[in-house]
């Protein structure tokens, strides 16, 4: 917002030194975007495992009832890709909370859609109706989907490469414009003269 302000005043106003200003934040943040994104490329192996490495322990520490920005946005991403753990839904048998219940019960957004269900309501831990026949939470009663999000994601991404990669182009390119267009004006602003001011 501060660059905006920058770059607008200084195109106003027609102050070279705001104008610089604007096309130097620019450049910064055009080239940390693309340091940003060769050090991603580069790096994919060790993200992918600390990707892994968080979701685990975010399945792994969960708890039902509680308000967390993160459970939340693991439950929309289970219930909207139709998938089940990182792996495979048998990752949340590392849930303690979970496989302490003494009836079977399974994560709420892990259970198979069954129509127009509120994937935003599905959240925390929920109960099949008890079976005499069955004892303990064994996840093999579970109605969940088994494939784990690991999977699904990737394949998501796969498919929307070629969106994904055109958004970052097309912002690349909104950004070196700004910076011609602002360097072109700039070079138009004449320097003001100032010997030619009477000196009193």
């Amino acid at each position: 917002m501060l660059m905006g302000f920058l770059g607008c005043l200084g195109t106003v106003r027609e102050v070279r030194c705001l104008l610089g200003l604007y096309i130097t934040f620019l450049l910064l943040i055009f080239v940390a975007q693309v340091t940003a994104g060769v050090l991603l490329y580069f790096n994919m192996g060790k993200v992918k495992q600390q990707m892994s490495d968080i979701v685990i322990q975010l399945i792994r520490d969960y708890r039902d009832n509680k308000d967390d920005s993160l459970q939340e946005a693991w439950d929309y991403v289970q219930a909207q890709v139709q998938c089940c753990g990182w792996e495979s839904s048998y990752n949340w048998t590392d849930n303690a909370e979970l496989m302490n219940r003494t009836n079977v019960t399974f994560p709420c957004s892990c259970k198979k859609s069954e129509g127009d269900d509120n994937l935003l309501e599905r959240k925390g831990f929920c109960e099949v109706p008890s079976n005499t026949s069955q004892s303990g939470n064994d996840p093999e009663h579970w109605p969940v989907y088994r494939e784990g999000c690991m999977k699904k994601v990737q394949e998501w991404l796969q498919e929307n490469l070629g969106v994904i990669l055109g958004v970052c182009v097309g912002i690349a390119v909104i950004e070196l414009l700004g910076v011609l267009l602002s360097v072109c004006l700039c070079r138009h602003i004449h320097s003001e003269d100032y010997s030619k001011v009477p000196k009193y």
